[in-house]
């Protein structure tokens, strides 16, 4: 013998003129900086980036492209693929010495990341 159970049909919230909860706040950060945000945050989200400016903030001077491969298991192509995404954030600033391409961290762009944060979380 299978029981059954009794189900109760319940009036949506909805239909009876009720909401489920406090309507949200509508979001203070605009789109434009949405969207840069989140590149920054995409741009660490790579444990490599995340070494790559480690490096580069040891360093007062900017360092060649020649300096930073060795320091990992990887070749330069890729480095300068990392350095790049850096790079087109903002994270670090090149600059063209002869043949090389020696890269710096950009620390104005560093000294703003804690207030974006802040804003996004509003706190």
């Amino acid at each position: 013998m299978t029981a059954t159970v009794p189900t109760i049909e319940i009036e949506p919230r909805a239909e009876r003129g009720e909401t489920c909860c406090v309507p949200a706040a509508a979001p203070v950060i605009t789109d434009a900086e949405a969207i840069e945000f989140a590149g920054w945050f995409k741009a660490l989200a790579d444990p490599t980036r995340i070494q790559i400016l480690n490096l580069l903030a040891q360093s007062e001077e900017p360092v060649c492209v020649c300096e930073i491969t060795p320091r990992f298991q990887i070749g330069q192509p890729t480095i300068s693929h990392h350095l790049k995404i850096l790079r087109d954030t903002r994270f670090v600033h090149a600059e063209r010495r002869g043949t090389f391409m020696y890269y710096r961290l950009n620390r104005a762009c560093i000294r703003e990341f804690p207030e974006a944060a802040r804003r996004i979380l509003n706190l």
